[in-house]
């Protein structure tokens, strides 16, 4: 059973302020491709889908006389640590299962090696899948955070994500 929907978080006073800071577009596209990818690999949608929305939710804009500094941001990136308390914070406040909020913030932690000094690691199948579902979605220069969506069109878009993830739980 679901115990918050895309829909809520995304209605939620902190996304509205992260989520729409890193990109609102890729999120959503990142949670398309999540779904596609967990269903494909038996890994539970719904899981996937909330770790691939709010993957991004802790970047920080790296701006360097007013203009974006990509490698600043590759310098510097710890994203994904702040991004892993961030969702993790508002999952349990949103009233999600602890458990589920955990496992979506650690496959926010390894969606990239960004932050990581040494390189590589071993990661489960849902936070494989969020790294894949991310990095189906990047364009160079980090571009894909500046494409924007309507405010309108995203709900349209995380309440049909929303069916989909509740019509594959009532088929299986």
């Amino acid at each position: 059973m679901r115990e918050v929907s895309l829909t809520e978080i995304f209605q939620h006073r902190i996304a509205q302020k992260y989520i729409t800071r890193s990109g609102l577009a890729h999120a959503i596209a990142v949670a398309y491709h999540a779904f596609q990818l967990a269903a494909q690999n038996e890994v539970d949608v719904d899981t996937a889908t909330k770790a691939g929305f709010l993957h991004d939710i802790g970047h920080y804009t790296w701006y360097k006389n007013g203009k974006w500094d990509y490698e600043l941001y590759r310098q510097n990136d710890i994203h994904a640590i702040k991004g892993a308390e961030r969702a993790h914070k508002l999952l349990i406040r949103l009233g999600e299962n602890p458990v589920k909020a955990k496992e979506i913030a650690l496959a926010i932690l390894f969606h990239t090696d960004s932050f990581l000094p040494g390189g590589e690691v071993v990661r489960t199948p849902l936070q494989s899948i969020i790294k894949l579902a991310d990095e189906k979605d990047e364009e160079p220069g980090g571009a894909h955070h500046y494409r924007t969506v309507e405010y309108d069109r995203a709900l349209r878009s995380l309440k049909q994500l929303d069916e989909k993830i509740n019509l594959y739980y009532s088929k299986s």
